[in-house]
């Protein structure tokens, strides 16, 4: 002790040293560490930016700034997207709103039907008796599953579109509407009503899927495909099948026999014919398949008709399109 006494400045000064010394020695380990750091990270910036400069298409050069311009397109995919919503406006439900009640929506889906029912016989045209329009499970129901009220309104509401658009165009009978489900009601309803898929969501909207099926001729059908494309009720085509109706209800498309004729009509050989078991000159033997629609029939005096409409079975498929909101 003496001696630490008689060396007390030595002694302090010793362990002040000692403490800078051990200060000194853990900021040199941490900013080594730091510098690891951003040496790590200043590389992985080298290997970002040797990456882009050998990527196709390149970022850019002193000349030409791609960055710039793929800003720029950016830009102007973002007002089209703006101008084309203008395009795409929602159909109103039925009733319209949000948290509609069961009763309300049963009032309305009544009314609806009466309406759709009403609207066809207005226009004379054919639809099967006592037609829901898909709706057959909700009919006679007072209450509806919990949170389907207002999705059922939505395809109340969307369903009604279509058939304004079937009815304005007279087309000449409408045997089917099918939409997806949208609720446990809906596992108690016909198969024919509903679609095995179910609406799609993508960053700008909500696709939902419909088939509708009717019968009409040709011009009937132009107007429909008009009326769909210069609506504003965001229906678009998707796929469009067409038969005769005549031989819609026994021949599903395809269903040719190995002759490459319909079962309905098989090719009977007449002996002493050709190979092919019809005659030189062309005709078909009796039973066989009768004339086609394009087929010259020879008339009683002036031209010949060369080409006889007949009533067409149309099956669609339509995507309505319902914009997102904007965040």
């Amino acid at each position: 002790m003496g001696w630490i006494k008689r060396n007390l400045f030595f002694v302090v000064g010793g362990v002040v040293s000692l403490v800078l010394l051990g200060g000194a020695g853990y900021y040199i380990w941490s900013e080594n560490a730091r510098n690891a750091k951003a040496s790590e990270d200043l590389t992985a910036v080298y290997d970002t930016l040797d990456k882009l400069a050998k990527a196709e298409p390149k970022p850019g050069n002193d000349k030409v700034n791609n960055t710039a311009i793929a800003k720029e397109q950016e830009q102007e995919l973002r007002a089209w997207i703006s101008a084309a919503a203008g395009y795409f406006q929602p159909v109103p439900g039925i009733p319209p709103g949000l948290n509609v009640s069961s009763k309300d929506y049963g009032t309305a889906l009544s009314r609806t039907v009466d309406q759709m029912q009403h609207a066809a016989d207005s226009a004379g045209i054919s639809v099967p008796p006592k037609y829901g329009f898909s709706f057959e499970a909700q009919r006679a129901r007072m209450t509806f599953a919990s949170g389907s009220v207002d999705l059922l309104a939505q395809q109340l509401g969307e369903v009604k579109a279509i058939t304004d658009i079937l009815f304005a165009t007279r087309i000449n009978a409408l045997d089917s509407i099918q939409r997806v489900r949208v609720s446990e009601d809906d596992a108690q309803g016909s198969a024919a009503d509903y679609l095995d898929d179910h609406p799609i969501t993508n960053d700008l909207a909500i696709i939902t899927p419909y088939v509708v099926t009717f019968r009409c001729f040709t011009p009937e059908l132009a107007r429909v495909l008009a009326a769909i494309s210069k609506g504003s009720s965001t229906l678009i085509v998707k796929t469009i099948n067409v038969v005769p109706a005549s031989s819609a209800g026994t021949l599903p498309v395809g269903a040719m026999g190995e002759s490459g004729y319909p079962p309905q009509y098989p090719p009977q050989r007449i002996p002493g014919e050709g190979a092919t078991g019809y005659p030189p000159g062309g005709g078909y033997p009796p039973g066989g398949m009768p004339p086609t629609a394009a087929t010259p029939v020879p008339g009683k005096g002036g031209l010949q008709t060369m080409l006889k409409e007949q009533l067409l079975r149309v099956v669609i498929e339509v995507d309505l399109v319902k914009l997102l909101p904007k965040s």
